[in-house]
């Protein structure tokens, strides 16, 4: 602030108000008497000189400022002055004071007069130093506002613009000077002018700078939307007072393509490793579909949807995509699909009400196709994108029909749409979504060869497997097949139960060494080759040797099959694929309630009596099928009435997290709990169903590690008033003795239906004992679900069935026996062998009577 000195008239000069130019020229001033010398000396000059007032007034101003050798020139001028001359001039000028400074000043001198009507002189002095500053200041302000490549904005406390620079001319039109006034509500909208004005009053109130302050608007005459980062500062005057705010702005548009490109990549990327995590952890068809969606939306669209063919879904072999012949079926488009999946962001209701579109409009569910002149019905034609533009009225502004290929093969459709409002698609996300359609129809259509490759393996596994639930005479049977493979449901495990002759069952736990698909084949030949050597009627020991030559025999071709046992026993089984099982195979006797057993390599049976703990049956192991060289031995037990046997394999006690033996008794406690407490007048005895339910709930089976077979049976013997037994002498009358007892058995059974029959074929397997058998003879009747007869003798001639020449006067008794019963047979035993026929009890499917041809054809 500059200071005048009071004139001789009185008048004072006041200070100027802030902000003032005076502020930055730093203005001093001091007057010279008409002797002279310094009269008045103001306090700008006793800031600028850094004299004060008392230091300076009454003294030579030549000789306490001017240089020595400049001394007789100020003196000339200050003569000159005082005589009426006005003079402006540079005059530098030395502060008191030993190594005072030394400046430059602008001097303006103005002649005055006193009271007294004396000459005197009034000065004014600027510091020339501060003048070239502030000539810097405003060349590099210029500099900075007129050259600037950016926008360049100067708001006055009113917030209108006070200048603006050229570029910013150029940008929004005209000249700098006509953008004098305006607000941003003329450049901008009327949300982004708000958050401008707001953001100026912030500044402008706050002194705080506002920096990538990011807007949006489009230039005059143009229609792309442009970006702009913004900076605001406020500007203030020398004397610290706000003036305005200062606003610079950079067109960020390529910045912000940039990023916007960039962000797209990124999410692409983060999308497809998504799919990579997500999509195809199951292999099943709508599961997988679903996995699609769930990671298209919404991080890809707003709706999206997949068809598959129906074809693919039913299991059918013809190739997926198959088309009709067109218009000319009445439907003219294509093949039939099912909607599987669909998912979106839209709410159900917006979505009914605008008939949003194509993916929409089938339910999950349903099956439909699409128009042959559709753009769906031509994406799946010709295996190419589809851009669908949506519709006026409706919420979708685009949509993408992407056939779903996997090996060449279109396998459905998935389609991702975007409502509007949403970012249209680019060739990027055209891009992304083939990828994302190609990862899901290549899991899509592993999953359908996976389907088609376990239904498969489950039709082979159901065909090894008895069918249903077992039923024996004297028996009630219970089973359980876990296989170890949970994925094809396959495994090496095998269980059988297989009626004998003489209502004798034959019960088999086997397990073939090995996992999967091809132990299972092992298995099925193993048991095909069971069931073949149990017709046979051997005994369990003479059944598995047998079954061990064969197992060696398995995997190699049939010719080379001896040689490929010389090469197994002599050299070791590198040179043939050897096939190694356990078996037990026990024979059970209703009758006599005993059981029969042979081992060949595998866990021994457990036996549970009413009322005792479970016991291991101490059977021989013997070695297992497919190593050969030893022979198999047999154990005979009885087994009481109410007894429980289970025969299963490893897999139900044998784990990598114990050993066998504490396996072993587990299963063996869980046999031997008791059973819940029954209802009053219940039984206390559980269900064979629930037994095998428990253990499998209570052991700690580790599924999946191996395959689990598990056979229960409960014993339930024949009773003495189902049995005839007799033993006939070695005579001919005995023939008409056996007539009569069977007849008077059948009566008392009340099977009268039956008696005609079974006298006849009872004759004749006597008579044949008589004529071709030894020893004494035995005839026994059996009655159960059928009738049995057999007839023992000690002969080891086993009968044979021929046809009887025209000329011969016998030989047609077995071909009776054949016609008329429902089955016959013989088998050796210890002491003979043994012929029986069997026949259907009246009450169930009776065999029907021979015809006539039948009957003339035994002559």
């Amino acid at each position: 602030m500059s200071e005048i000195p009071e004139t001789a008239s009185g008048v004072v000069w006041q200070s100027s108000p802030p902000g003032s130019i005076y502020d930055y020229i730093k203005v001093a001033s001091f007057s010279i008497g008409p002797d002279g010398l310094v009269d008045q000396w103001s306090r700008r000059a006793a800031e600028q000189f850094g004299i004060e007032a008392d230091e300076v007034r009454g003294k030579d101003p030549v000789e306490v400022f001017i240089p020595a050798d400049m001394r007789t020139r100020g003196h000339r001028k200050i003569a000159e002055i005082l005589d009426g001359k006005e003079w402006t001039g540079l005059v530098p000028f030395r502060l008191p004071g030993e190594g005072g400074a030394h400046g430059l000043a602008e001097v303006y001198v103005m002649p005055s007069e006193t009271e007294r009507g004396e000459r005197a002189a009034l000065c004014i002095v600027v510091d020339v130093r501060a003048l070239r500053q502030i000539e810097t200041d405003l060349a590099a302000s210029q500099a900075i506002f007129g050259q600037s490549p950016f926008g360049f904005l100067l708001f006055g406390t009113d917030l209108t613009v006070l200048r603006a620079n050229q570029r910013f001319a150029t940008v929004f039109g005209g000249a700098a000077a006509d953008h004098r006034g305006r607000t941003v509500h003329d450049y901008l909208s009327r949300p982004e002018a708000e958050r401008m004005t707001a953001a100026l009053q912030r500044v402008l109130e706050t002194g705080e700078s506002v920096t990538d302050l990011q807007l949006v608007g489009v230039v005059p005459g143009g229609t792309e939307r442009r970006h702009w980062s913004i900076n605001l500062y406020r500007v203030h005057s020398g004397s610290g007072r706000p003036v305005g705010v200062a606003g610079l702005g950079t067109d960020v548009t390529r910045r912000q393509i940039a990023a916007r490109e960039a962000a797209s990549a990124r999410r692409n990327l983060a999308l497809l490793n998504e799919a990579s995590a997500r999509i195809g952890n199951s292999l099943d068809l709508e599961t997988t579909a679903r996995e699609l969606l769930d990671v298209a939306v919404p991080g890809f669209c707003d709706l999206a949807s997949v068809d598959l063919y129906q074809g693919l879904l039913t299991g059918d072999e013809a190739p997926p995509g198959h088309w009709g012949s067109g218009r000319s079926e009445g439907y003219g488009g294509s093949a039939e699909l099912r909607r599987v999946a669909f998912a979106s962001t839209v709410s159900e209701d917006l979505l009914g009400a605008s008939g949003a579109g194509t993916p929409a409009t089938p339910q999950v569910g349903a099956v439909h196709r699409y128009p042959f002149s559709s753009a769906c019905a031509d994406a799946l034609r010709t295996a190419r994108v589809r851009a669908i533009p949506g519709e006026d009225g409706t919420l979708l502004q685009s949509t993408l029909a992407v056939p779903m290929v996997a090996h060449d093969t279109v396998v459905g459709l998935v389609q991702f749409s975007r409502a509007k409002g949403s970012e249209p698609f680019g060739e990027r996300d055209r891009a992304l979504a083939i990828e994302l359609a190609a990862r899901a129809a290549v899991c899509i259509d592993n999953a359908r060869l996976y389907r088609r490759e376990h239904e498969r393996a489950l039709i082979l596994q159901r065909s090894l497997l008895p069918p249903g639930d077992p039923e024996a005479a004297g028996l009630d049977i219970a089973c359980r097949y876990l296989p170890g493979n949970t994925a094809t449901e396959v495994g090496g495990d095998w269980f059988d139960v297989i009626e004998l002759p003489g209502h004798r069952t034959a019960l088999v736990v086997g397990d073939v060494m090995g996992r999967g698909l091809r132990a299972a084949v092992a298995m099925g030949e193993l048991r095909t080759a069971v069931r073949t050597l149990a017709l046979l009627d051997l005994e369990p020991a003479e059944v598995l040797s047998a079954l061990d030559e064969i197992a060696r025999g398995l995997g190699t071709p049939s010719g080379a099959q001896q040689a490929s046992r010389v090469a197994h026993k002599s050299r070791g089984p590198e040179l043939s694929e050897v096939y190694l099982a356990t078996c037990v195979y026990a024979v059970y006797d209703p009758v006599t309630r005993r059981c029969t057993f042979a081992n060949a390599g595998h866990l021994p049976p457990v036996l549970v009596e009413p009322g005792e703990e479970a016991l291991m049956l101490d059977v021989p192991p013997g070695m297992p099928l497919g190593v050969g060289g030893e022979p198999f031995e047999e154990v005979q037990v009885e087994l009481p009435e109410g007894a429980l046997l289970a025969l299963y394999t490893d897999g139900l006690v044998e784990s990598r997290d114990h050993p066998l033996d504490e396996g072993l008794g587990a299963f063996r406690r869980a046999l031997t709990e008791p059973a819940p407490a029954p209802a009053e007048g219940g039984t206390p005895a559980r269900s064979l169903e629930d037994v095998c339910d428990h253990v499998l709930a209570t052991l700690d089976t580790r599924h999946g590690e191996d395959d689990i077979a598990l056979l229960m049976a409960r014993i339930q013997g024949l009773t003495t008033e189902a049995v005839g037994d007799w033993r006939l002498p070695r005579e001919p009358r005995s023939v008409g003795r056996a007539r009569e007892l069977a007849r008077a058995q059948l009566v008392a059974w009340e099977l009268d239906a039956l008696v005609d029959t079974v006298e006849l074929l009872v004759s004749e397997l006597v008579t044949n004992a008589l004529r071709y058998g030894e020893g004494e003879i035995r005839l026994r009747l059996l009655r159960d679900r059928t009738l049995v007869c057999e007839v023992w003798d000690a002969g080891l001639v086993q009968p044979r069935r021929r046809r009887a020449k025209d000329t011969d006067e016998g030989g047609r008794g077995l071909q009776l026996v054949g016609l008329l019963s429902a089955a016959w047979g013989s088998r050796r035993t210890h002491r003979g062998k043994t012929v029986w026929f069997e026949l259907a009890l009246p009450d169930g499917d009776s065999t029907a009577e021979p015809s006539v041809e039948q009957l003339l054809s035994m002559f």
